[in-house]
C-alpha cells in the first residue's frame, strides 16, 4: 500500500477540518456550500469552499468515500507528478464540476423560466420569488398566505401550473452543492488515464477490474443512480450533483488530454 503523499493527507486534514467545524457550526453550510448564482445565499468563496464540504452527521458515507478516493487514487497521482501539479489538477477539477453543475441548473432553470414568461414578472419580483421560503407562503389549510409573494402572483393572473413552476425554479436556486466528489472523479479520471491496467475493485464487487473499464463503469452507475437521486459517492443537496460528478470528470480528461500531447506528464513542477 502507497505511503500518504504531503498534499493528500494536508487536503485530507483539511476536509476532516471542515466537516468536523461544520457539525459544531451547523450554520456555516449556509455560507460554504454552493448556491447557485440567483441565490441570496450564494457567496464568491463558495466556487472553492464547496469542494471542502460534505452532507452532516449522520449521513457519513459522504465523506467517508470520498475521503477514501483521495488517499487511494489522489497519493499515486502525486507521487508521479508531485505536490504543485496534483493540487493544481486537484482543484480544476473540482472547478470543472462547478462550471458544469451550474450549467446544467442554467438551463434548467431557463426552461421552467419559458413557461411563465407571459406573466411578465419584473427582475426584482422574479428574484423575490426565486428566493421565497415556500414552506412558509402557506398556512396549516393549504391557502396562500397574503403577502409580497401573494401580491405579486395574483396581479399577474398565476395559474396553477405556472406556479408550479415557480416552485421548481425555486428550488433550482435555493438548492445547494457540496462534496469533493467532482474533485475525485477528477482524480479518478486521471488514474485510469495513466495506469489503465491497474486492478482496481470495491466492497461490493469481489472481482478485479481493469481502471480503463472500472471508472468509465463507475461513472455510468452514479450517472444512473443520480438520476434516481441517490449516488455511488454521496450526492450534493440538489438531486442532480451528479453533473458535477460527469464535470469533474470531464476536467480531469481534457486536462490529461493536454498534458500528454504536450508531453507535459513527466514533468514534475516542484
Amino acid at each position: 500500500m502507497m505511503n500518504i503523499t504531503p498534499v493528500v493527507k494536508q487536503l485530507l486534514i483539511i476536509n476532516i477540518i471542515f466537516f468536523i467545524g461544520s457539525q459544531l457550526v451547523p450554520v456555516s453550510y449556509d455560507y460554504l456550500m454552493m448556491y447557485y448564482p440567483e441565490s441570496d445565499n450564494f457567496r464568491m468563496w463558495q466556487i472553492i469552499t464547496h469542494m471542502f464540504m460534505h452532507a452532516p452527521l449522520p449521513n457519513f458515507a459522504h465523506i467517508l468515500f470520498n475521503m477514501f478516493a483521495l488517499y487511494s487514487f489522489g497519493s499515486a497521482l502525486e507521487h508521479f507528478w508531485g505536490g504543485k501539479k496534483f493540487l493544481f489538477f486537484y482543484i480544476s477539477c473540482g472547478l470543472g464540476a462547478a462550471l458544469l453543475h451550474t450549467g446544467v441548473n442554467y438551463l434548467q432553470l431557463q426552461s421552467l423560466l419559458s413557461s411563465i414568461s407571459d406573466l411578465n414578472l419584473s427582475k426584482s419580483e422574479l428574484h423575490l420569488i426565486l428566493n421565497a421560503d415556500y414552506t412558509s407562503l402557506f398556512d396549516s389549510s393549504g391557502k396562500m398566505i397574503q403577502g409580497e409573494v401573494s401580491n405579486i402572483l395574483n396581479k399577474a393572473h398565476c395559474t396553477q401550473e405556472q406556479f408550479n413552476s415557480l416552485a421548481q425554479a425555486s428550488s433550482v436556486v435555493q438548492s445547494p452543492v457540496l462534496g469533493a466528489s467532482g474533485a475525485i472523479y477528477g482524480l479518478l479520471t486521471a488514474f485510469a488515464f495513466m495506469f489503465p491496467n491497474a486492478q482496481l475493485a470495491l466492497l461490493f464487487i469481489p472481482v478485479p477490474i481493469k481502471a480503463k473499464y472500472f471508472v468509465p463503469g463507475i461513472l455510468a452507475i452514479d450517472l444512473f443512480l443520480g438520476f434516481k437521486g441517490s449516488s455511488l459517492f454521496g450526492s450534493g443537496g440538489t438531486g442532480i450533483a451528479h453533473f458535477a460528478h460527469v464535470g469533474g470528470a470531464i476536467a480531469g480528461f481534457l486536462m490529461m488530454l493536454y498534458w500528454k500531447k504536450n508531453q507535459f506528464n513527466n514533468n514534475r513542477w516542484n
